[in-house]
């Protein structure tokens, strides 16, 4: 799925994200409003990894929908 379905189907897919990143609060969430390099920032922030690995992660929560 490209990131323009994640931003607009965002409020369905928020849950799922806070399952996968349990440190991210439903504030971090409702800030990145399905942005990808603002999802990324708050995930480096939360779990303290690289930009890289948080790319990752986020790249890959992604590919699952």
């Amino acid at each position: 799925m490209n990131w323009d379905r994640i931003e607009g189907n965002w409020k369905q897919l928020k849950g799922q994200a806070q399952e996968h990143w349990g440190k991210l609060t439903e504030d971090d969430l409702d800030r990145a409003e399905g942005r990808r390099e603002q999802l990324i920032g708050r995930v480096q922030e939360r779990y303290g990894v690289a930009k890289d690995e948080a790319e990752r992660q986020v790249d890959e929560f992604a590919g699952r929908f």
